[in-house]
């Protein structure tokens, strides 16, 4: 019914015009004093000619409405599917539709281009950047000093964001490197605290963690990424107290942190990207792409990250590994 109101609105000039005629004839007739039963037989003629009309023309404006809307979703791959034009003003608009089609097929090209090309470039940098910080590491493990360790931190924070930089290129990429099957989360669990034991002995924070006994089906080297930064964000943000990893049923991972907290308007913004809030911008050294990152690929993985927090109490990370579907194209 809608489309129906739709065609007469775009046909109200016709249907004005056909009435107005309609009018005439029947002021005509009664002037010239003719049987009433003339003129109502005249007009009624004229209505039941104008409604085949209408239905006819309104058969075909349906179909080419509902072509047209099937073709909103093939529309930005292939413009050869566009109905048959049927009037010369049709095929103008067809023509400008197609060469609009084109001229952003050539700028999705030229830019599908340069962001492989920028992708190549930061993947080569970021590998042969990994060469000269494992040789500065290897010259770091024969000195045991305070500043040492405190220049291996720094090192393992530089390895951290070339390992940013590499996932951020990979979840932008066509194709990923996933291998989703079931992994003892201990192991990985063990393997993100392990990176940064020498920080929890360091700053003497303590950490509380119970082997938790399950088996999850993710991809290792994804969800390690996502503890790693969840860690790394409670020890820069926790100066004091400590760092509690538990599980809740069914799969859930809840890292807590006795830190610094987040602000109210800032919790339900800490996984946007490039957002930082007010502890980034006191920091100074917060990027906002940890944490977005961590979002993006849980959602890749099918796990759900939340965040609770406290201002001066600390903050929970909530990470939901139940066996969801995975998405992944």
């Amino acid at each position: 019914m809608k489309m129906f109101f739709e065609y007469l609105l775009s046909h109200k000039k016709s249907i004005t015009l056909w009435a107005v005629f309609s009018a005439v004839f029947a002021i005509v007739f009664s002037l010239y004093k003719l049987p009433a039963a003339a003129v109502f037989y005249s007009v009624l003629i004229c209505f039941f000619i104008g409604t085949v009309c209408i239905a006819a023309d309104f058969k075909g404006y349906r179909e080419k409405r509902l072509t047209l809307r099937r073709l909103l979703d093939e529309i930005a791959v292939t413009t050869d599917n566009l109905p048959q034009p049927q009037t010369a003003e049709e095929a103008d608009y067809q023509s400008l539709i197609k060469t609009l089609f084109d001229f952003k097929q050539s700028l999705a090209n030229e830019m599908n281009e340069k962001y492989a090309d920028m992708a190549d470039y930061y993947t080569l940098w970021a590998h042969q950047i990994k060469t000269p910080i494992a040789a500065m590491r290897l010259s770091l493990q024969g000195a045991e000093t305070p500043q040492s360790r405190e220049l291996s931190e720094d090192l393992q924070r530089i390895e951290q964001y070339v390992e940013m930089v590499l996932c951020y290129l990979r979840l932008d990429s066509e194709s990923s490197d996933f291998l989703i099957k079931k992994y003892d989360l201990d192991g990985i669990i063990r393997q993100a605290v392990r990176k940064f034991s020498s920080q929890f002995i360091r700053r003497k924070i303590k950490l509380v963690y119970e082997p938790v006994g399950v088996t999850v089906l993710t991809d290792e080297k994804w969800l390690l990424f996502v503890l790693e930064q969840v860690l790394s964000n409670a020890l820069k943000y926790t100066k004091s107290g400590e760092i509690e990893i538990t599980l809740e049923e069914p799969k859930t991972v809840c890292i807590r942190d006795t830190g610094i907290g987040i602000a109210p308007e800032d919790i339900n913004r800490i996984f946007e990207k490039g957002y930082t809030g007010y502890n980034g911008r006191t920091d100074k050294k917060a990027s906002g792409i940890g944490l977005y990152l961590c979002r993006q690929i849980c959602g890749k993985l099918g796990h759900k990250i939340t965040a609770q927090s406290r201002v001066g109490e600390g903050t929970e990370i909530r990470i939901d590994l139940s066996e969801t579907e995975i998405e992944i194209e």
